[in-house]
């Protein structure tokens, strides 16, 4: 079965770190660019960062720039998004996505398989 599944989500303060996981079934990980997108309450849906099939990092939200980061491990067939002073507005359910090439993107529509999503919430 080709899936994604995100993990590592949960309830922190202001200015603490999280590491969200995207660990990929059924497919190998790396032959593809793979996305971390994100969705608040009553907003659409937001890229933040991809990583390319030759592991470039590709910012896709101005609002992650300095803070969160991407990164694989090819032999856990996994994506990571590293979080690091967090703030509220960074509260949504988190996804991440595989994009149909080896490119990234910020138009979701280029992404053809997403996961189930995991909740980050920041409090203040």
């Amino acid at each position: 079965q080709v899936v994604l599944i995100e993990s590592g989500g949960g309830l922190v303060q202001a200015g603490d770190s999280l590491r969200l996981s995207c660990a990929a079934s059924g497919f190998t990980s790396d032959y593809y660019a793979i996305g971390w997108f994100r969705q608040a309450p009553g907003e659409g849906r937001e890229g933040v960062l991809c990583i390319t099939q030759s592991n470039y990092q590709t910012v896709l939200a101005d609002s992650a720039k300095g803070r969160f980061t991407i990164s694989r491990d090819k032999g856990k067939n996994t994506v990571y998004l590293q979080m690091n002073s967090l703030k509220p507005e960074d509260t949504a359910i988190y996804y991440c996505a595989r994009a149909v090439g080896i490119e990234c993107s910020s138009d979701s529509s280029t992404y053809s398989l997403w996961g189930q999503g995991t909740q980050v919430t920041v409090a203040s």
